[in-house]
């Protein structure tokens, strides 16, 4: 079974920056891939990252592309998303997902196989 946990999530003014963490447990951290997909009120989920299993690839939506930073650390069996410079926009509840066997980045939902229950961004204008 693998759990994934979500934190960092919090308040804060356009402009500014968050680190959400997700803490994932499991005995082949390694070998998932990574990713972070968010929903804003009233919208469907979107991608937001996704890092390959060896952390070689990453990929971005073209929404927080050049703001946002995907990381992971094995070690700790944690994936990262540095935010800044964040906008209203951003608001939304986000949720890190693991795709066991693909290896590969992707930003496409359905390849992933677990799910978070989500931390609420919420940034103010």
């Amino acid at each position: 079974q693998v759990r994934l946990e979500e934190s960092g999530g919090g308040l804060v003014q356009a402009g500014g920056s968050l680190t959400l963490l997700c803490t994932v447990s499991g005995r082949a951290f390694y070998a998932y891939t990574l990713g972070w997909f968010r929903r804003a009120p009233g919208k469907d989920r979107e991608p937001v990252a996704s890092i390959s299993s060896r952390g070689d690839k990453v990929l971005y939506a073209d929404s927080v592309s050049g703001r946002f930073t995907i990381s992971r650390d094995n070690a700790k069996t944690t994936v990262y998303l540095q935010m800044n410079n964040l906008e209203p926009e951003d608001t939304a509840v986000y949720y890190c997902a693991a795709e066991v066997g693909l290896g590969i980045a992707t930003l496409r939902p359905r390849e992933y196989d677990y799910w978070g229950q989500g931390t609420q961004v919420t940034v103010s204008s």
